[in-house]
């Protein structure tokens, strides 16, 4: 059956006009996204199977072109869609996080982070640097490297906070595997990281590790 042929309040768009964005499904989302479905299949069973294709939504929106061009119905004006709206969300929640005290937006934070970083298919280690007011001064990429660590050296991070003028910072990097969980060797870093930059004053806050789904805080596991 068409969409249009659905009651009016069971319809995707519909539906979010009247209730809003946050009492639809993963599918009904995606179905406004699509607009239309496929020979056979409305806009709303054309989501659930990309879904249950792909096993979520983190892992569509994170599909690299060439993948995402397999599925039928899909191509590169979708790709180029879907990649211009996770840019817009970068974009805002960037805006947001050096629009005041950065600790007051945790959430905003890790769903920037989160949408940055997660599914990069090599480590990338990121720090925010922010001044006394914990205010952003500057986002920066610091290190790369391959799928399993970064290779990330205190004395360029000093040099680099010591650039911005920043008092304090907070590191994140992701795991390309999707895991979230720390591991020793992320501990041993942070640890020496912490040491380094408190020769000049300046504090570590936090530091983010991001999986495909999950965004694992030291400060909030008591390793800061």
């Amino acid at each position: 059956m068409a969409i249009s042929d659905w009651p009016a309040s069971e319809r995707p768009r519909e539906k979010l006009i009247e209730k809003g964005a946050t009492a639809l499904s993963d599918a009904e989302l995606l179905a406004i996204f699509l607009r239309t479905g496929v020979s056979g299949k409305n806009a709303v069973e054309l989501a659930r199977e990309l879904l249950a294709h792909f096993g979520s939504l983190t892992k569509l929106c994170i599909a690299d072109l060439h993948t995402f061009s397999q599925l039928p119905g899909m191509g590169p004006a979708k790709f180029a869609q879907l990649q211009a709206v996770m840019e817009m969300a970068r974009r805002a929640l960037a805006e947001e996080i050096k629009s005041g005290d950065i600790m007051d937006s945790p959430q905003s934070v890790r769903n920037y982070l989160r949408l940055s970083l997660g599914g990069k298919p090599h480590e990338i280690f990121v720090g925010i640097f922010l001044d006394a007011r914990h205010r952003t001064i500057a986002t920066e990429e610091l290190f790369s490297g391959t799928l399993t660590q970064a290779s990330v050296y205190p004395r360029e991070v000093v040099k680099r906070a010591l650039f911005h003028n920043a008092a304090a910072i907070i590191f994140a990097h992701n795991h390309p595997s999707g895991v979230a969980e720390p591991s020793q060797a992320d501990e041993t870093l942070t640890r020496s990281l912490k040491q380094a930059l408190a020769l000049v004053d300046i504090r570590v806050l936090d530091h983010f590790v991001i999986g495909s789904e999950e965004v694992v805080s030291f400060a909030e596991r008591g390793l800061i």
